[in-house]
């Protein structure tokens, strides 16, 4: 769909009612696991979490995965329960917290099925229809890493999952167990339920042809998958009556193999749904394989993916639909204004920035930190940890908030205006610091800036970070050389330099032919800076007509013209990428895209590190798609006028190269640090010139040490 651009809300903003419940709003927080209670006990950490979110404006605040049933059918010992007594004074308390905040709570219940890890881990057979399929694809798995591999082996214990196919005792124990749960839910003070229905938890397997494979009443058609969903909605109504509102998670479409669940089917599951009593449908959808599909379902990496099958479902009810899947404000708007949706949820963007629906009704869109889509959040539950975000790292540790304001006021000098940089400043100034933000270039961002071409999204927090720096009224000083004696010149208190990696060449013969770039040289040639001189003559020329003509100020305008007019810029026929991380695989794929055939030489086995896992499992199929010749465990040779020459499997290859892109080489270093340091300077390192850990470990680093000055 086509996003517009907007400032102003007001149907996303405006009342909405579900059930017996009135929301402020039509923003909605849903599910996501932080793995923060201990014991199935809601503990501070969790009611920090959501009151926040809650006091940010948010219109309904849905927790995470609450086990209906726990510990069995749980995937985390982690997770809230909802089997005994015991678990209401935690809820109570979080329910409290959350209506203090001027919001409403809503409690997703679940039993996991055939992800119920903990079931395996107590000796336990995991609760399935039937007996599960083995896996498709899993060539994923080569591109993680033994420490990732170590920590998900970890928690499974060395033990195997083994699996017993539901009996009708079963299946009315759980509908039992279902409903006691909401009622607990009630006692606590809650204002809603949430029944999971997708996901490939029990309910959604039953509901799934590819899952459910029985001959009983409860498979076959899909009146007969849909029955045990229905039996559960309609014992939780006859607990909770009106006291609560009934909220049913269904899958639009169930991706990556085939039988699955199709937006039809949804549809026509959630009319069923609601004649059985439900109050709304909140559509999302369920990726088969995780590890092959986990970009489309759960959490897919396409804005408002799942806009198309909630309209398909809005259609067949007249009940509510919730809308789930990247959905920005803007996308929320457009779909609430045509009739699609009702409600909109926001997870991955609220956890980015908790004060998402103040800054719209302000009218401060601008000031709203956007995620940027990396996954680094998620990737955290798979060895079930507490999620991390890259650009908010106050997540799962809200007390980091506010800033604590400063004692004496200095006056901090930051070198580099790279993400690490720009937030150590917008920080500095926020605590009440005065700021200098020095950068040798024209513009703001650095690497940052380079990395919106090949990776979108990154443009928005790009956007973000150099309006919040203007707005803080940092001293920015562009095109502007930062050495020792010029930074103590400024009579600094305080130095942060973040002047990013050192990206060498690679040590073969060849290697510094005119052709071959380092992602420095190849920057100065895509933005129109730098030195060029030792450049061929046309790719002289095309970084110079690219400058000339404002395409390089605009990092859109060289992802569209790119991909039309290769004269603009300085993109060969045959190209070489030398280093499969994260960087050279968004760079091959950036390339190939644009027509080029793209070689990748990795030296290891894993490519796309350290992008988190399920970025980088899509990131890896992509570019096989894109028919990118991979090389795996490669090791350079020599570089020709024509070839890059490399050794793999044993044997001597050659690649075809007009253009070589180094990768690979990536160190920290900070010589200016460490010549201020031994001039007396106080001076602090943050980014990439600290370690090397992009734009999580920027943020992350710049935030810390804005925090200590």
């Amino acid at each position: 769909m086509t996003i517009r651009q907007q400032t102003t809300f007001p149907r996303l903003l405006s009342p909405g009612k579900i059930g017996p419940i009135t929301l402020d709003n039509r923003v909605v927080l849903p599910a996501m696991d932080m793995n923060l209670c201990e014991d199935g006990e809601i503990h501070q950490g969790d009611i920090d979490h959501f009151a926040v979110r809650a006091q940010g404006g948010t219109g309904m605040i849905i927790t995470g995965c609450c086990a209906v049933a726990y510990p069995a059918g749980c995937t985390s010992r982690k997770e809230p329960g909802l089997s005994e007594d015991r678990f209401i004074p935690g809820l109570k308390a979080l329910a409290d917290a959350v209506h203090e905040a001027g919001s409403k709570l809503c409690v997703q219940m679940t039993h996991h099925g055939k992800v119920a890890r903990i079931d395996t881990l107590d000796g336990h057979p995991q609760l399935v229809p039937s007996i599960p399929k083995p896996p498709g694809d899993m060539s994923a798995m080569i591109d993680c890493t033994p420490e990732e591999l170590g920590k998900m082996a970890a928690i499974q214990e060395g033990k195997k999952a083994t699996y017993h196919e539901a009996t009708h005792e079963d299946l009315e124990w759980l509908v039992r167990m279902f409903a006691e749960a909401a009622g607990r839910v009630k006692a606590a003070g809650g204002d809603a339920v949430e029944i999971h229905a997708a996901h490939n938890y029990v309910l959604g397997g039953f509901l799934s042809r590819y899952s459910n494979q029985r001959t009983d009443e409860y498979g076959g058609s899909l009146e007969n998958r849909a029955r045990l969903s229905c039996e559960v909605i309609r014992a939780v109504k006859a607990e909770v009556g009106d006291s609560l509102a009934v909220i049913v998670r269904l899958a639009g479409q169930e991706y990556g193999e085939s039988d699955g669940l199709t937006p039809d089917e949804s549809a026509r599951a959630a009319a069923m749904f609601e004649e059985a009593g439900a109050d709304a449908i909140h559509v999302t959808g369920t990726a088969l394989n995780a590890f092959a599909n986990f970009t489309d379902g759960p959490l897919p990496n396409k804005v408002g993916f799942y806009t198309d099958n909630a309209a398909v479902v809005k259609r067949a009810v007249s009940i509510p639909v919730i809308t789930v899947g990247r959905m920005l404000p803007e996308v929320g708007e457009q779909m609430i204004t045509e009739g699609h949706t009702d409600f909109v949820a926001m997870g991955r963007q609220l956890l980015a920035d908790p004060e998402l629906v103040n800054k719209l009704e302000a009218g401060r869109t601008e000031q709203v930190r956007p995620c940027i889509n990396c996954y680094v959040c998620v990737q955290e539950n798979f060895w079930d940890d507490t999620p991390l975000c890259a650009v908010n790292p106050a997540l799962g540790n809200e007390t980091l908030l506010p800033f604590p304001s400063v004692t004496k006021r200095k006056h901090v000098v930051v070198v580099g205006a790279g993400p690490g940089g720009m937030e150590a400043a917008r920080v500095a100034t926020e605590r009440g610091h005065r700021v200098t933000l020095l950068d040798k270039t024209d513009r703001l961002g650095g690497t940052l800036w380079f990395s919106t071409l090949t990776t979108p999204d990154n443009e928005r927090l790009l956007n973000w970070l150099s309006n919040e720096v203007r707005r803080a009224g940092v001293d920015v000083r562009l095109k502007t050389d930062a050495t020792a004696a010029t930074i103590q010149a400024l009579a600094p208190d305080t130095v942060v330099v973040a002047t990013g990696a050192v990206r060498a060449r690679p040590s073969v013969p060849g290697g510094s032919l005119p052709h071959v770039h380092t992602g420095d040289s190849l920057r100065g040639l895509m933005t129109g800076t730098g030195d060029v001189s030792d450049q061929s003559l046309f790719l002289r020329i095309a970084g110079k007509v690219g400058g000339l003509v404002g395409i390089t100020k605009s990092p859109e305008k060289i992802r569209t013209l790119s991909r039309k007019f290769l004269k603009f810029l300085p993109m060969s026929k045959n190209v070489v990428v030398i280093g499969g991380s994260l960087v050279g695989l968004e760079l091959a794929e950036f390339l190939a895209e644009r027509g080029s055939r793209v070689t990748l030489i990795e030296e290891g086995q894993q490519l796309g590190v350290p992008m988190a896992m399920p970025r980088r499992w899509t990131a890896v199929k992509h570019a096989k798609e894109l028919g990118i010749d991979i090389q795996r465990n490669a090791t350079v040779e020599r570089i020709t006028k024509k070839t890059v020459e490399f050794t793999a499997g044993g044997k001597s290859l050659s690649a075809p190269a007009s253009m070589v892109v180094v990768a690979s080489g990536v160190s920290a270093a900070a010589p200016l640090a460490d010549e201020l340091a031994r001039a007396g300077v106080d001076v602090r390192v943050v980014g990439d010139a600290g370690e090397v850990d992009y734009i999580e470990g920027a943020i992350h680093s710049a935030w810390k040490v804005a925090t200590q000055i």
